[in-house]
């Protein structure tokens, strides 16, 4: 059964769903976006409560964290300090962090700047430089198939103008095929759907700030030898957004750095090969934490 903490991270509180045995290791999950909660998993990650428990984080200002906290806050250097803060408000004296898309941003840069603190990161598709996104206008004009072209660039296009929750589940439903290797991947209703049955509450004015400001505009490439715990990067071999490459530099240059990437995966590896998904990071998860 859930339960349900408002952590205090300092200058705001952060809601946290905490899912697993108070016995093992806290695993601090961090949700894609920016602007999305943790609904973004539903339950797929549930089977790794055999070796840890889940800390479904919602990030600042986002989810049913409170939302009243300045813009000028929203930042991954504060959103990286406010994993080690959870982690201090959970008494966690052992920790890891898991953090996706742009989870995965905040997830690399609090390795970075907090060397140390977390026992083992894992950094599922995402980067470490902002400079992988340069290509992102070419891959959406060569996106395939034609038809659905124009209703995944037209969403991107709207996320800077994005208003209410609502335009923000439209625009999430109308790119759910550029996230998967196949756009017409038959999974992606059931997802959307799972998503949708754990009540998701999106920011709408997060999306539209970092939208416009490089979502976060990454740079940590030239720091990865900073970090010193143990770090897998995921990547997904048909990833639009954060390419494969950008998953392999991360695992490479990290010294105690480990790597894999899902052959048949786009940006959602937990939802398209998800047997292979959980066994990786468990086998990750139960190694580092020994």
């Amino acid at each position: 059964m859930d339960e349900i903490r408002r952590l205090d991270v300092g200058d705001t509180w952060l809601h946290a769903v905490l899912r697993g045995s108070e016995d093992l290791p806290p695993l601090i999950v961090l949700h894609g976006g920016p602007g999305l909660d943790h609904t973004e998993f539903a339950d797929y990650l549930d089977p790794l409560t055999d070796t840890v428990r889940l800390v479904l984080l919602d990030g600042r200002a986002q989810g049913r964290s409170d939302r009243d906290v300045p813009p000028a806050t929203w930042t991954l250097p504060q959103m990286a300090a406010d994993v080690s803060a959870a982690a201090r408000a959970l008494g966690a004296r052992r920790y890891a962090v898991f953090g996706h898309s742009f989870g995965a941003f905040v997830a690399l840069q609090h390795a970075v700047e907090q060397p140390g603190e977390a026992a083992a990161t894992v950094v599922c598709c995402g980067l470490g430089s902002a400079r992988w996104l340069d290509g992102l206008p070419g891959r959406l004009a060569a996106f395939e198939p034609p038809e659905l072209r124009e209703q995944v660039q037209a969403s991107w296009a709207s996320e800077a103008d994005v208003e209410t929750e609502a335009d923000f589940a439209r625009l999430m439903h109308e790119q759910m095929p550029w996230h998967f290797a196949d756009p017409r991947d038959p999974r992606i209703p059931e997802y959307e759907a799972r998503v949708e049955a754990a009540a998701p509450r999106y920011a709408p004015d997060v999306l539209r700030q970092f939208s416009v400001a490089g979502y976060g505009g990454i740079e940590v490439e030239d720091r990865l030898d900073r970090v010193t715990g143990r770090l897998l990067a995921l990547a997904g071999r048909h990833d639009r957004t954060c390419p494969p490459e950008a998953g392999e530099l991360i695992a490479a240059r990290v010294q105690r750095g480990e790597g894999q990437i899902f052959e048949r995966s786009g940006h959602m590896p937990f939802v398209e090969e998800p047997e292979a998904f959980l066994r990786v990071v468990r086998d990750f998860l139960r190694r580092a934490l020994a």
